[in-house]
């Protein structure tokens, strides 16, 4: 019984302490949350609607593992917008056989913050989105990722 008050505890602690990080704004979560805006727009109109989205507090040059449910047969969006002042942004994605899916490397200097891309899983099941950025100048980076579904034109369109 001690252990699971234990990790309930230690589970509240480190829940409150994320949600910290994330309320503090930055120069830099203002360049995002404008993005942010725009690409939701762009694929709202695209036939798109939005299923998960989070803002990020990211070390630089340490994965920051998401974990989201796909699936078989349905086109997603995959977005990961990423500091504009790293120099690297990338991102990997795993089935749930962990075997890597998708790879894409962005170098934020001269290739821009966003990574992008569609994908249909073969099977219905979870996969493992794996975003990283590398910024010299800080420690401690800001990120945001979107799952997006396309949208049959027979399915209604939710509002975001």
């Amino acid at each position: 019984m001690k252990n699971y008050l234990f990790i309930l505890l230690a589970c509240i602690t480190l829940h409150c302490s994320a949600q910290d990080v994330s309320q503090k704004k930055s120069g830099a979560d203002l360049t995002i949350s404008s993005q942010i805006d725009s690409l939701k727009k762009s694929f709202a109109q695209n036939g798109f609607v939005l299923l998960k989205e989070a803002s990020i507090a990211m070390e630089s040059e340490y994965e920051m593992p998401v974990v989201v449910p796909m699936n078989e047969g349905t086109w997603y969006q995959i977005v990961f917008v990423g500091e504009p002042s790293s120099k690297l942004h990338e991102i990997r994605m795993y089935d749930y056989d962990e075997k890597q899916v998708y790879y894409r490397k962005l170098y934020g200097y001269s290739e821009g913050n966003i990574i992008s891309y569609e994908f249909q899983p073969n099977h219905t099941e979870w996969h493992m989105i794996k975003p990283v950025q590398v910024n010299k100048d800080k420690k401690d980076c800001v990120g945001y990722i979107m799952l997006l579904k396309k949208v049959k034109e027979s399915e209604p369109l939710a509002v975001l």
